[in-house]
């Protein structure tokens, strides 16, 4: 089975294609001097760019893994991902706090979706 990887680093893979599954680095907003809505709307879109790039779209996501700094933000940034996800497309989720790798981020998201066929 192949293993593509696309745009790709020493340090990681932005996105890897294997027998039909996409999975995605973390991804965060495009300003980090934004609120957390902001954030995770920018965030989002990229997400949106990267599947695309793939060969998939948010009706096809499988899981998804939600990083907060802290729970504070956990009501705006639902809000945000609720309009977002497609209805009746809600992928497995986990949401967690933690602490971002700098300190104006707010939200990070890794996802995996499914190839469309």
């Amino acid at each position: 089975m192949m293993i593509e990887r696309i745009e790709t680093s020493a340090r990681m893979s932005r996105i890897v294609k294997h027998n039909g599954t996409i999975y995605l680095c973390g991804q965060v907003c495009k300003d980090a001097e934004k609120d957390i809505t902001v954030q995770t709307t920018t965030m989002l879109e990229k997400v949106d760019e990267l599947l695309q790039k793939a060969g998939s779209d948010k009706h096809h996501l499988l899981s998804a893994t939600i990083y907060v700094k802290d729970m504070s933000y956990f009501a705006a940034m639902n809000a945000v991902w609720d309009a977002w996800v497609p209805e009746g497309h809600a992928p497995a989720r986990a949401c967690v706090a933690a602490k971002m790798a700098r300190e104006a981020l707010l939200v990070e998201i890794s996802v995996v979706a499914a190839e469309i066929s």
